[in-house]
């Protein structure tokens, strides 16, 4: 295992190319000084003049003309640091290209609270005669009731940078500031680094290397415990401020708004998965003690592969035909943007320090998109490539058939498109070979991978954070220690007697962002729950499916969640969908305990 490498000694081939969306950074100087100019002519031309439908319906569509330059520019200097954020220069630029932003966003705050003051009459009218900015106005009407004055709207947007700094602090400590020390094992010395214990450590077969990885990086976190949660406190205490100031009855209704999803559908997600998920899961942990001959079985392996010595190493060039032969089934436009993403260097494949951890996807509207990953030669960063340029592929569907307002889904299923990818993966293993030790590596890793990650790890976080907020609701407020003995409580209730939860383990709530993005964790298994049952009406039904599928992923954000997922075939208006597919979860690790029985002999 190698130490982490400085971003200027990575090999070009395994970044991403950022001139794609800029040849040079002064390119990206001289838009920035367009859209100043034309933000100033487009304030010039309707402020104070929003009163009717034809100029409010012209308006909007002038200003959605002005959206992706701005987010060229945002995308360009922002990229730049979640690949180095230990580029001082990086940095900055961006602050900079950031206080510029803030001017503009300010600038462009009267849009919504002019469109409100105008007469019903003329709004009714405005909706009928607009195209693609008609849920855009739909949207805002709804937001009517919770919208301040314009004064006040506008100081809002001015201060819109100050309410994102407990995240950039987050990130600025765990990215540029956290330093591990190397772990000796064996006589041994191995390095030691946030991504290298994420994406390796955590799933390294050897015991003794794993938990000692395991014991140095919460020995190092708990160091930086107090400044963590001084940063999240910061933050939910701001969303439960903004939430008093627009009227809503509290945090949870302000975050879940947008999302266009009830209270009931949130909690359902949360509840029935700790409810019922967790029994299979601890039969899974069990197997995993049992086919590993661990004394006990403790949180730190809990991502341990079933079969570690038949878990493929897996090339950046092999990863290209694995996820381009799965996502075929998708069409050759799908195919094409899977051969586009590795030909043209949307993916930042590299390892360095200073590195986002993780993985993530942000599409540029109407061109192409960036995607992070940190490769590790293992088939769980295949599951993870296929994830991402999931959510590419539905900007490519959702860009050329709607409006910059709608081509985005509501927070609720942004996770179904990428989750799909991985379910489609898996199955398209499967069919490349009937034996049983290969299917049970397959299905262990459909479990390991895609239902772990989304049904477990982020599940586990909503659960945490729907207990944060509850406190904040209440007046409260929460440092580490109060966070700490929720999360530990909150992996005691879903594990049980069947994992130890060793020290350090509560510190967990330390590692993910997502904290700072709203009620987002929870939706991974809202997703994954609409994906799951689109991909088994793909297997049972085939190209219907599959059409329907492609027009999900081309609707956008056009339909609310519930309309949404009916074009997949899927109703989430009840639990039908989320027990099915704890049923289907379950029914796999059967399968696996199984087939390990039969190939192993090993019983539970």
């Amino acid at each position: 295992m190698m130490e982490l490498c400085k971003r200027k000694d990575v090999p070009v081939e395994q970044t991403w190319d950022l001139s794609l969306i800029f040849k040079e950074e002064k390119d990206m100087w001289d838009a920035l000084e367009k859209v100043k100019a034309d933000v100033k002519a487009f304030v010039g031309t309707y402020a104070g003049r929003l009163s009717d439908a034809e100029t409010i319906v012209n308006c909007l569509d002038d200003m959605e003309k002005l959206q992706p330059a701005i987010d060229n520019i945002w995308s360009y200097t922002g990229l730049a640091v979640e690949a180095d954020y230990t580029d001082n220069r990086l940095r900055e630029r961006n602050e900079k290209v950031g206080d510029e932003m803030t001017r503009l966003f300010t600038d462009l705050a009267f849009v919504d609270s002019e469109i409100l003051l105008a007469p019903d009459a003329e709004l009714s009218r405005a909706v009928q005669l607009a195209k693609g900015c008609r849920v855009y106005l739909e949207d805002l009407l709804a937001k009517k009731a919770h919208m301040l004055s314009p004064e006040t709207e506008k100081v809002l947007a001015a201060l819109d940078r100050s309410f994102s700094v407990p995240y950039e602090v987050y990130n600025t400590m765990k990215l540029a500031d956290i330093a591990f020390d190397p772990i000796t094992v064996d006589g041994k010395e191995y390095p030691m680094g946030y991504s290298l214990f994420e994406d390796d450590y955590e799933l390294e077969a050897n015991t003794a290397v794993r938990r000692a990885a395991f014991r140095r990086f919460y020995d190092t976190l708990k160091k930086y415990e107090n400044t963590t949660a001084a940063a999240y406190n910061a933050c939910v205490t701001q969303e439960k401020v903004t939430s008093e100031l627009r009227g809503h009855k509290d945090v949870f209704d302000y975050l879940l708004f947008p999302q266009k999803v009830t209270r009931e559908m949130y909690d359902r997600q949360i509840d029935v998965i700790t409810e019922r998920l967790a029994p299979h899961m601890r039969r899974y942990a069990k197997l995993l003690q049992k086919k590993h001959g661990l004394e006990k079985m403790t949180f730190a392996d809990l991502k341990i592969a079933v079969d570690p010595e038949y878990d493929p190493h897996v090339t950046i060039e092999e990863s290209h035909r694995y996820v381009r032969d799965a996502l075929s089934i998708l069409g050759p436009d799908y195919a094409e943007m899977v051969d586009r993403a590795y030909r043209e260097r949307w993916i930042d494949f590299a390892k360095n320090v200073g590195k986002s951890t993780g993985g993530f996807c942000s599409g540029i509207y109407r061109q192409n998109s960036f995607i992070l990953l940190n490769w590790n030669d293992r088939m769980a960063d295949v599951f993870t490539a296929a994830h991402e340029l999931g959510h590419a592929g539905q900007s490519m569907y959702g860009d050329a058939a709607q409006s910059y307002y709608d081509c985005s889904p509501s927070m609720y299923l942004v996770e179904a498109p990428s989750t799909m990818n991985e379910l489609l993966l898996a199955n398209h293993l499967l069919k490349t070979s009937t034996d049983k030790r290969f299917r049970r590596w397959v299905l262990s890793s459909l479990i390991s991978n895609t239902y772990y990650h989304n049904f477990v790890t982020h599940l586990r976080e909503a659960w945490y954070q729907r207990e944060v907020y509850k406190i904040i609701d209440a007046g409260g407020s929460v440092n580490a220690e109060i966070l700490s003995d929720i999360f530990r409580k909150n992996l005691e209730l879903f594990w049980g007697d069947a994992v130890e939860i060793p020290e350090g383990a509560e510190l967990t709530w330390m590692r993910q962002p997502h904290y700072y993005m709203g009620l987002y964790p929870y939706t991974y298994s809202a997703g994954l729950t609409v994906a799951t049952q689109a991909m088994l009406r793909i297997r049972a039904e085939g190209e219907p499916a599959v059409n329907d599928w492609k027009r999900f992923l081309a609707a956008g954000g056009s339909k609310a969640p519930l309309e949404l997922a009916k074009l997949a075939g899927v109703d989430i208006g009840t639990d039908g969908p989320l027990n099915a597919t704890v049923d289907y979860i379950g029914s796999v690790i059967e399968e696996i305990i199984a087939l390990t029985e039969e190939i192993d002999g090993v019983t539970l």
